[in-house]
C-alpha cells in the first residue's frame, strides 16, 4: 500500500491538481484497521514509499519516521465511518477550488458527470483543518449523494474511493468537468441534463462501460 500510495501523488501532480506540498492520497490497508498517507509537508519529488507513514483510524500514527499530513483526522473520520471507502483524496486545484470558494455545487450538465459522480458534485459545510470537523462534514455530505467528491466550502475537493486508484481518478475527473462548466457558464445558461437521463447514464457508466470479465 505504500508503494500504491506513493505512486498515486505522482498522479495528482500530473494532472496539475496540486501545488508545492498541498494535496494528499490515502489508502486503507485491507484486513486492517490502518492506513497509509502521505507525510506533512514534504515535497512531492521528495515522497517514496519508505516515507509514506502508517496511522490507526483515530488518525495516530503507528509507523513512519515523518508526522502525518494535517488532513489526516479527515482521512481517519472517513475510514472509520465508511468501511466500504478504501482511498481518499484531497486537492485545492483550481476549478474545482473556485467553486468550493463560491459555496456553490456543480451542476450536472455533462453525460461525464452523470457517468463519474450520479448528479451533482456538492459543496460540504466549512471547517478548520486538524480536527474531525472535516471528516465530519464531507461524511455528513457524501451519504446522501451517488458522488464520490465534494468541494468542502472555501477549502478545496475531498474525494472518495473504494480504492486509491477510484478516489484519485475521482479527483482528477471533479477538476475536469469543474472547468469544463466554469467556461460553459462564461457563454451563457447551462442545460441541466434530466434526472431520469442521470440515472441512465450513471447505470450505464457504472454497470456496462469498460471491458468486463465474461466469467
Amino acid at each position: 500500500m505504500r508503494k500504491t500510495v506513493c505512486a498515486l501523488h505522482a498522479e495528482l501532480v500530473r494532472y496539475g491538481l496540486v501545488a508545492w506540498t498541498a494535496g494528499n492520497v490515502s489508502g486503507r490497508i485491507p484486513g486492517e484497521d490502518l492506513f497509509v498517507i502521505k507525510p506533512s509537508g514534504v515535497s512531492y519529488d521528495d515522497l517514496t514509499p519508505e516515507s509514506m507513514v502508517v496511522c490507526d483510524l483515530d488518525g495516530n500514527l503507528v509507523e513512519g519516521d515523518y508526522a502525518p499530513s494535517s488532513d489526516t483526522a479527515a482521512h481517519a473520520y472517513v475510514y472509520r465511518h465508511m468501511p466500504e471507502v478504501g482511498g481518499v483524496v484531497h486537492t485545492h486545484s483550481t476549478y474545482a477550488s473556485a467553486w468550493a470558494a463560491r459555496g456553490e455545487a456543480i451542476p450536472c450538465v455533462l453525460t461525464a458527470m452523470a457517468d463519474e459522480f450520479g448528479g451533482e458534485i456538492p459543496v460540504g459545510p466549512f471547517a478548520l483543518i486538524g480536527g474531525d470537523d472535516i471528516g465530519r462534514g464531507l461524511v455528513d455530505t457524501l451519504k446522501g449523494h451517488r458522488s464520490p467528491a465534494v468541494l468542502m466550502q472555501n477549502h478545496g475537493v475531498f474525494t472518495i474511493g473504494a480504492t486509491p486508484k477510484a478516489a484519485v481518478k475521482a479527483a482528477v475527473m471533479c477538476e475536469d468537468v469543474a472547468r469544463t462548466v466554469h467556461v460553459a457558464r462564461q457563454l451563457g445558461s447551462v442545460i441541466p441534463i434530466e434526472p431520469k437521463h442521470i440515472d441512465a447514464l450513471y447505470d450505464r457508466y457504472q454497470n456496462v462501460y469498460g471491458q468486463r470479465s465474461s466469467k
